[in-house]
C-alpha cells in the first residue's frame, strides 16, 4: 500500500536487546511519530481478538494464563525452539499486524513531520513499507549477550537460541540505509540520532523549497 507524501518514513530495526527502545524514545523526544510493532502485536491477541482464538486452537489452551491473556512467555519458549510453530504464529499475527502498521502510518503522516516505525523483525518478515528509510541499531555480539540476558534473565543457551533465530545483526546493517551504533554509552547514541535527524530533517526542508 502506498503512502501519503507528508511525512517520511523511517523504519527502526536491529538485533534483540540492540537498543531500539531506546533510539525511539530519543526520535520522539525530537518530535517524530513513534509507532511500536511490538505493542500492535500485543494488541491483536488481546482477549476476544481473532488472532487469540486461532492461537489457541492451533497450540492449546496451554498458552492461556489464569485469567484468559495470553501465556507471553510460554509461546516464545514454543516458537523460538520450534521453526514449524514459528511460521504457523507469524501466519497467524503477520497479516493483522501488518494491516495495523499500514493504518497507523497513514495517520501520523498528517500530523507528524517524522513516523517512524520501530520493527524487530523487518529483514526477516519479507514485508516492505515503499519509500522508508531503513535504520539499523547496531550493537557488538558481546555487549548483546549481557544485556538480552540481564534483560530477560535467560541463560546464555537461551539468549544464543533466540539470536540465532534472527537475521545477523551484521547482515541487517549491511541492507541499512544507516547505522545506529549503539555499543557505547547512551550520550555517544544520542548524538549519532540527532546527527541523523538532522540530515534527515535538513532534506525534507530542500525539497519543500
Amino acid at each position: 500500500m502506498p503512502y501519503n507524501d507528508d511525512a517520511p518514513v523511517v523504519v527502526l530495526t536491529g538485533g534483540i536487546a540492540s537498543g531500539k527502545s531506546m533510539v525511539a524514545q530519543i526520535l520522539a523526544n525530537l518530535g517524530a511519530h513513534v509507532i511500536s510493532a511490538d505493542e500492535i502485536a500485543r494488541e491483536v491477541v488481546e482477549p476476544g481478538k481473532p488472532a487469540l482464538k486461532k492461537i489457541i486452537s492451533t497450540f492449546g489452551l496451554s498458552m492461556l494464563t489464569p485469567n484468559g491473556e495470553l501465556d507471553r512467555r510460554r509461546l516464545a519458549n514454543l516458537v523460538f525452539n520450534d521453526v514449524k510453530a514459528r511460521r504457523q504464529l507469524e501466519e497467524i499475527t503477520h497479516p493483522q499486524i501488518w494491516s495495523l502498521i499500514e493504518k497507523k502510518i497513514k495517520e501520523a503522516q498528517q500530523k507528524a513531520p517524522l513516523v517512524v516505525v520501530e520493527i524487530p523483525l523487518y529483514f526477516e518478515s519479507g514485508h516492505f513499507i515503499p519509500q522508508a528509510e531503513v535504520w539499523v541499531v547496531y550493537v557488538d555480539e558481546t555487549t548483546q549477550f549481557k544485556r538480552l540476558m540481564a534483560r530477560d534473565g535467560l541463560s546464555y543457551y537461551e539468549a544464543k537460541k533466540r539470536l540465532d533465530a534472527q537475521m545477523p545483526l551484521k547482515t541487517k546493517c549491511v541492507r541499512a540505509d544507516r547505522v545506529i551504533d549503539n555499543s557505547y554509552s547512551k550520550n555517544e547514541t544520542e548524538a549519532q540520532v540527532k546527527k541523523a535527524w538532522c540530515t534527515l530533517i535538513s532534506h525534507i526542508t530542500k525539497k519543500e523549497d
